[in-house]
């Protein structure tokens, strides 16, 4: 089954590839595994998924053991982190989504181990949503830009949820506009419902969990 899903999202991502002009190449597809077991994860991985992605880090903690073989597989934190986990998430994870604080980069840069990050900006309106100001984020990339453990690629954004994804395409277009003023090439954002649109505005990185291993159980 998983073999198939992702059959189905490489050709998604190829057509909006073409109707936009660029490579699939050029996208980083991150397999979504949050609530799924760690056994979710082996079975994407031979078929052929190397990157990963977690929003909870005890949730991922107790799936470590099971994954930490896998030698060549990517495993990206893509939800809210607390500062006062940042040396577990250090320990985890090789790429962080979700830097949104010049603490938090630097609870970061603490624990010595080179980590790419991106930091996360707040488009939406919603209360449930993390991320920094658009106004805040100049003061931000300098800051995370002053920590030597830190690479930073890119930006990260998580837009409403829309019934028609054609309405995020502003959300994508102002986060790719916002990574261009400071030379960022990275750009993750898109997933399983409006994957299509993200690639057309220049994503990066799609996080996609629901179109490769179903609907999530309620929690």
């Amino acid at each position: 089954m998983i073999r198939e899903r992702l059959e189905i999202v490489n050709s998604r991502i190829g057509r909006a590839s073409a109707r936009a002009g660029r490579r699939p190449e050029e996208i980083t597809l991150i397999a979504v595994t949050k609530v799924f077991p760690a056994s979710a994860i082996l079975e994407a991985y031979e078929a052929g998924i190397r990157h990963f992605g977690e929003n909870y880090v005890q949730e991922f903690e107790r799936k470590w053991p099971e994954v930490a073989d896998l030698s060549d597989a990517h495993f990206h934190l893509i939800g809210h982190l607390q500062s006062n986990k940042a040396r577990r998430a250090a320990g985890l994870f090789e790429v962080i989504h979700t830097v949104d604080s010049a603490k938090l980069a630097r609870r970061l840069n603490e624990e010595g181990r080179r980590l790419e990050v991106m930091i996360e900006v707040k488009l939406s309106e919603e209360a449930s949503k993390s991320g920094v100001d658009p106004s805040e984020l100049p003061a931000l990339v300098e800051a995370v830009r002053a920590c030597p453990n830190l690479s930073l690629t890119g930006l990260m954004t998580m837009p409403p949820w829309f019934e028609d994804p054609e309405l995020a395409r502003p959300c994508f277009r102002r986060l790719r506009e916002l990574a261009g003023k400071f030379a960022l090439p990275g750009l993750s954002m898109g997933m399983s419902s409006d994957l299509e649109v993200a690639v057309e505005e220049g994503a990066t990185h799609v996080r996609v969990g629901t179109a490769l291993f179903g609907p999530r159980d309620s929690q």
